[in-house]
C-alpha cells in the first residue's frame, strides 16, 4: 500500500519525499485546491506512462502540466495579451489554460497526447511548492481510475489507487471540490473547454468578453475532461429528480422535499442553504458515499446552472452519459 505523509504535520517531510519518488520516475498523489492530483514529472516519458497505467487513461486524452508559477509557465509556453491578463488574474488558482508550446520546451508529447498545444494551471499552496522544489512541471491529472469520480481527500486516493502507486501526500479534503476551469484563447477570443472550479463570469469580467462555449457533441478532445462519459460512479446516474424510484440514493440540493425520499438508500444534500460553493466542494464525495450504498440509482436533484453550477452540471451530465 501507499504511504502517506501528512503534510499538516511535516511539510518538508512531505516534499523531500515527494521530490525523491518523483525523481526516481514515479507517480504520487498530491493535494490541490480542486482535487487530488495524480503528479508525475512532465518532462519525463516513462514517467507520465505510468500515470497513463495507474489511472487506465485513454493516451489520446492529454494531461494538464502544473507549474510553480508563471515564469516557469513561460519557459514551456507562449502567452498571448489575453492568456497572460487571464494567468496574472488567477493564478495560483483553478484555471488551466491551454496555449501553444514552445519549440524548446521539455514537456514530453506523451504529456500533450502529441498536441502542440498545453494546459498549464499552477495550483494554490502546497502543490505549487512542491513543484518548485522539483523543478520541473508536473503532469498531474485527477488521482483516481480514468472515467470514475475525482478524489478529494487522501482517504479516497487510497481506496482506488492505494495499490498502485508509493506516496500520497495528505492536506485534508479539498477546498474547491471539483476540478480546474479551462479555457483557450483562439483570435483573441475565449472559448470555454471545461467548466470548473473558476466560474465563468470571473473569466469574462477580466477578460472583458463573454466567454464562448464548444458544442459537446462535436467538441475535439483538446483538454482533460471533455470525453463524453467521465466522473462516473458505479451506479447509474439520474438527473433532475423530483422523487425517489426504487433502489435509489438521494443526493439533493437545498430544501425542497423530495418524493419517496424517505425510501432512498441514502438521503445526502450538496447544500441546504442552495450555496454552490458548498455543493462543488462536497459532489465527488457525497457521489462516493451515494455509490458505496450499493443502489442501483444515483438520483440528483436540480442544480443552478449558474456560477459553479455549470460546473457541477457538467460533471453530473457526463457521470450520467452512455457508458462504453
Amino acid at each position: 500500500m501507499a504511504r502517506s505523509i501528512d503534510i499538516m504535520k511535516d511539510r518538508q517531510e512531505a516534499i523531500e519525499a515527494g521530490c525523491d519518488v518523483l525523481g526516481q520516475g514515479f507517480p504520487i498523489a498530491i493535494p490541490t485546491e480542486t482535487v487530488y492530483g495524480l503528479a508525475a514529472d512532465a518532462t519525463n516519458p516513462a514517467a507520465i506512462a505510468h500515470i497513463y497505467e495507474t489511472k487506465g487513461r485513454p493516451r489520446f486524452n492529454p494531461l494538464i502540466c502544473h507549474m510553480a508559477d508563471l515564469a516557469m509557465a513561460e519557459d514551456h509556453a507562449e502567452f498571448d495579451p489575453v492568456s497572460r491578463a487571464l494567468a496574472e488574474a488567477f493564478w495560483p488558482g483553478p484555471l488551466t489554460i491551454v496555449v501553444p508550446l514552445k519549440p524548446q520546451s521539455t514537456i514530453h508529447s506523451l504529456a500533450t497526447a502529441g498536441l502542440d498545444t498545453v494546459g498549464i494551471r499552477v495550483p494554490v499552496g502546497f502543490a505549487g511548492e512542491l513543484i518548485h522544489a522539483f523543478g520541473r512541471p508536473l503532469a498531474a491529472p485527477s488521482a483516481n481510475t480514468s472515467g470514475k469520480i475525482s478524489a478529494t481527500s487522501a482517504e479516497h486516493v487510497e481506496a482506488d489507487l492505494g495499490d498502485k502507486i508509493r506516496l500520497i501526500l495528505d492536506a485534508g479534503a479539498s477546498a474547491v471540490g471539483v476540478e480546474s476551469t479551462i479555457v483557450k484563447i483562439e483570435n483573441g477570443r475565449v472559448r470555454l473547454l471545461r467548466p470548473g472550479g473558476l466560474p465563468a463570469s470571473e473569466i469574462e469580467h477580466v477578460a472583458k468578453q463573454k466567454l464562448l462555449r464548444s458544442r459537446r457533441a462535436s467538441a475535439a478532445i483538446e483538454a482533460p475532461g471533455m470525453l463524453a462519459s467521465h466522473y462516473a460512479p458505479g451506479a447509474a446516474v439520474r438527473l433532475d429528480a423530483t422523487r425517489v424510484e426504487e433502489n435509489e440514493a438521494l443526493v439533493a440540493f437545498g430544501s425542497a422535499a423530495i418524493t419517496g425520499a424517505a425510501n432512498a438508500r441514502i438521503v445526502l444534500n450538496l447544500s441546504r442553504s442552495g450555496d454552490l460553493a458548498e455543493a462543488a466542494a462536497n459532489l465527488f464525495d457525497y457521489m462516493k458515499k451515494a455509490d458505496a450504498t450499493g443502489a442501483a440509482t444515483i438520483a440528483f436533484t436540480t442544480i443552478p446552472d449558474d456560477g459553479l453550477g455549470e460546473a457541477i452540471n457538467d460533471r453530473l451530465r457526463r457521470a450520467a452519459a452512455p457508458r462504453e
